[in-house]
């Protein structure tokens, strides 16, 4: 029976890795996320892994030949402990494609400047300004508290268009 486990990979080598497992037919996830960097003056989302140095894999205990992942280019080791390999349950892979779907869909449509509105949480149904993502699963936030602008940090999930909101 087949099963996810956990290959640690050398540092900044994900993709060479799985591209070699593939080739020998591994059935492999790599998960990557789109962050925002600054390259020559111009913010780009660029892909990079979930989990730096680290990639899955489906191996069957019985038909797949597990000595060819030692040898693998940019690969170190598959993840064990003491000398037996850890598998990972289907439904935390499973869960980290649903997360990684919802972070890809939920915020890269606002823009700064954008009133938002947030949906949950002791500022329930405030209105502020989106200034700036905060990494992929937090925003930044311009609201007034106490009467002075604040800028606040919120889970992007509790956020929304304030437009989109308005027109239900």
């Amino acid at each position: 029976m087949a099963q996810w486990y956990v290959i640690q990979c050398k540092p900044r080598e994900e993709r060479r890795a799985l591209e070699n497992l593939e080739r020998q037919r591994f059935r492999c996830y790599l998960p990557m996320l789109a962050v925002e960097k600054l390259r020559h003056g111009i913010v780009r989302a660029v892909p990079e892994p979930l989990f730096p140095g680290y990639l899955f894999v489906r191996l069957d205990e019985l038909t797949d030949n597990w000595h060819s992942i030692h040898s693998t280019r940019g690969v170190i080791q598959l993840v064990h402990f003491r000398e037996y390999p850890v598998p990972v349950p289907d439904s935390m892979i499973g869960g980290i494609h649903e997360r990684l779907a919802g972070a890809m869909a939920r915020i890269p449509y606002l823009k700064p400047g954008e009133l938002v509105r947030i949906t949950e949480g002791p500022f329930y149904d405030m209105e502020p300004i989106f200034i700036a993502k905060d990494g992929e699963e937090r925003v930044v936030l311009l609201m007034n508290v106490l009467n002075r602008e604040q800028r606040l940090s919120f889970p992007a999930r509790t956020v929304q268009n304030a437009l989109a909101t308005s027109t239900l």
